[in-house]
């Protein structure tokens, strides 16, 4: 794979997954897609294990696994076609890499929205484009040097914290270690019984209130129409 990336010259590489829960594109929106990535001037890697697209291009190799986080921490790496994934959208950002979004699902949207207000990332419906909309989209976050710009300067600001990630996590496995399963930080949510976890017992609480309130209501209701009954049939004698 590192020759392959070695070999994209000046234009580089473009990295394009849709994550591991997503295999059920159809056929037609695989050609469509494979279409485009063929009219690309870069080298496209892709995360692919379906059936292989009748129109993939020489310059796209489908592959069923791909290390994400190495492409897109690489120098060569320009654009990146993603589903709009949380872990994604974060390796993205870490390297500073400008995305071409195409969600599906879930928390996927809204990321992409996110992603794309922030000025780094392009949308793109993937059940309604058509080979040059992805094409105008890869060219845009590639050629348009904003989207490199903001990506990068999104990339500083998530860097930019007092403690490095991995010093931090260090911390936290040997502070429970140290305290012995710290219980202090434990959730009092595991003590709960399994009816007070779901609610149960407040849900039962409202209910009998609303019971007691509907009963009482019915009851008052009964009441006045008791008290009026009398009264019209001595109007009527009279």
């Amino acid at each position: 794979m590192e020759k392959l990336v070695q070999s994209s010259g000046e234009h580089g590489i473009v990295v394009f997954s849709l994550g591991s829960m997503v295999k059920n594109l159809t056929e037609e929106r695989n050609n469509v897609i494979a279409a485009a990535l063929s009219q690309l001037p870069q080298k496209v890697i892709w995360r692919y294990s379906g059936k292989r697209p009748e129109t993939l291009g020489e310059n796209t190799v489908i592959y069923d696994w791909i290390p994400q986080n190495d492409l897109l921490g690489h120098p060569k790496t320009k654009a990146f076609i993603t589903h709009g994934g949380t872990n994604g959208i974060y390796e993205a950002i870490y390297h500073g890499v400008p995305m071409v979004g195409m969600p599906l699902f879930a928390d996927q949207p809204d990321n992409m929205i996110h992603m794309k207000t922030k000025g780094m990332a392009v949308i793109v419906d993937i059940n309604k484009m058509q080979s040059q909309d992805l094409v105008d989209a890869v060219n845009t976050v590639i050629n348009n040097p904003t989207y490199k710009e903001n990506a990068l300067r999104i990339s500083r600001i998530h860097h930019d914290q007092p403690v490095k990630p991995l010093d931090r996590a260090v911390f936290w496995i040997e502070f429970v270690m140290r305290h012995k399963g710290a219980k202090h930080l434990r959730p009092a949510s595991h003590d709960l019984t399994w009816y007070q976890y779901h609610c149960l017992d407040v849900i039962g609480v409202l209910l009998v209130c609303l019971f007691t309130i509907i009963y009482i209501t019915v009851k008052i209701f009964l009441f006045l129409c008791r008290k009026c009954r009398p009264t019209k049939r001595k109007e009527k004698k009279h």
